[in-house]
């Protein structure tokens, strides 16, 4: 670690030059660059490599491919509604950070990996009581079901790591660093392909070894990332030891955030099973679809990640007014990088079903559903930026409620298609993508919209405090 393991004023983040002026607008552009480019890098390693894990067991038949896709997509899903472990320190530790208290921002961080890790314990002895049963009402039988639960297995013992490098990732963040998640996930993933690569070919472990080998990966990750908040909690002389209080403020505002996240992925699942109805065609397109969509996402989420950052370190600082031109900005890049990709979507949107496919009924429902997704994307990044802003001011209580808000708006949208009996036709995916490009992003970003215009945000934000 470097004498001085906090950024400070003088480095990257910081907005110092007076508002309004162009060198303060440049400024400000370089701070969101620093950290929003960094961490797209980081955001794109894990499904980049994660596809190549996937071709490594494709190999071995489609019962062991099968089997995994299956675990795997109860781990993320699991793994994902702990997400709150990386927002809810991110926007805490950022805020200490900008009122000059880094060692209690050390030490929000320190709270926030001691409930990462019994969290992730917790999970993994519910998940060895649960794993089975739950992989099997999912509809796995036979040679699929036995793979499922032999790749599940192995991968418990590395849930604690996987809370861990969130949490840890949070605390980065917060200290306005997204270059070391970076090189750590990029090492991490690539050391992850190798072992699996040797363990599953190598020493003819099957599933297991796939899943040995991202296990030991995640725990070499997580140790990194747990030497680094160590040496710099050691420098500022706090304390390794849990203060119960703060890891229940931490619990406090990331319940909010889990619940946040609970309404997005419910309204997810509610698309796929309106979808599914729909018929086999539809389906297909509508997973490429999601496929595209969710990568596109990720720049948005780059953006979004810089906001929490910047905007709750600036917060600490008390400059609002650099935070309304974070805000300001941001809003603008959201929205112009929304155009271009909405206008990249609808050139592709005839040609790149070839890439998946050479089913034509599927091709033309993906293209139904990336016209209408091109036409939202402006929306989505309006939203994205929005939702990272108010993360960064610590606003997690009215995002959860507003989130809940969103949902019931979606469904009686979402109705509508169905009961439309649209069918297996290209119509029926253009008026799901509607409903959720459209309906459910306008209504998130009315709620996030209003909520950024009252300026409530800023008096929740402006509490220094642990979240």
């Amino acid at each position: 670690m470097p004498n001085n393991p906090i950024p400070g004023p003088e480095v990257r983040g910081s907005v110092t030059p007076k508002t309004g002026t162009a060198a303060s607008r440049r400024s400000t552009a370089r701070a969101i660059r620093g950290l929003a480019i960094p961490a797209f890098g980081a955001l794109i390693a894990e499904p980049l490599f994660l596809l190549a894990d996937s071709a490594i067991v494709g190999h071995l038949g489609v019962p062991q491919l099968a089997g995994v896709g299956l675990a795997a997509t109860v781990l993320q899903t699991v793994v994902g509604l702990m997400v709150f472990l990386a927002y809810s320190t991110t926007p805490a530790v950022a805020r200490l950070l900008g009122a000059g208290k880094h060692a209690e921002a050390l030490a929000v961080g320190r709270d926030g990996l001691w409930l990462a890790a019994g969290l992730g314990l917790v999970l993994a002895v519910v998940g060895m009581f649960t794993g089975g049963p739950l992989l099997n009402a999912m509809g796995a039988h036979g040679d699929v079901l036995a793979y499922a639960q032999e790749y599940f297995l192995v991968s418990l013992a590395g849930i604690p790591a996987m809370l861990l490098v969130m949490a840890a990732m949070g605390v980065l963040r917060g200290l306005q660093d997204t270059k070391t998640p970076l090189i750590v996930a990029t090492v991490g993933f690539g050391i992850n392909i190798v072992l699996n690569f040797a363990f599953v070919y190598g020493l003819g472990m099957s599933v297991a070894g796939a899943a040995l080998g991202t296990v030991i990966a995640q725990w070499g990750m997580a140790a990194v990332y747990l030497v680094i908040v160590t040496r710099a909690a050691r420098h500022y002389e706090v304390s390794l030891r849990p203060d119960w209080a703060g890891v229940r403020a931490v619990s406090t505002v990331g319940s909010w955030l889990m619940l946040r996240t609970l309404s997005l992925r419910a309204a997810i699942l509610v698309t796929v099973l309106v979808v599914t109805a729909q018929g086999p065609a539809n389906l297909a397109a509508h997973q490429l679809a999601m496929t595209l969509f969710s990568f596109l996402a990720f720049a948005l989420d780059a953006l979004a990640i810089a906001a929490q950052a910047l905007v709750g370190k600036e917060l600490g600082a008390g400059n609002t007014a650099q935070v309304h031109l974070l805000t300001r900005t941001m809003t603008r890049w959201g929205l112009g990088f929304g155009v271009i990709t909405g206008l990249g979507l609808w050139a592709v949107s005839g040609v790149v079903g070839w890439i998946f496919t050479s089913d034509a009924s599927v091709h033309a429902a993906l293209a139904a559903a990336l016209l209408v997704m091109a036409v939202g994307q402006p929306l989505a990044g309006y939203v994205f930026v929005l939702d990272g802003v108010l993360i960064g001011a610590g606003d997690a209580r009215y995002l959860a409620l507003a989130g809940m808000a969103n949902l019931v708006i979606y469904l009686p949208l979402l109705y509508w298609v169905w009961h439309a009996g649209l069918g297996d036709t290209p119509a029926g995916l253009f008026w799901v993508w509607a409903a959720f490009s459209i309906g459910y992003m306008g209504a998130r970003g009315l709620t996030l919209g209003l909520r950024a215009r009252t300026g409530r945000w800023l008096q929740v934000g402006a509490r220094p405090g642990r979240g």
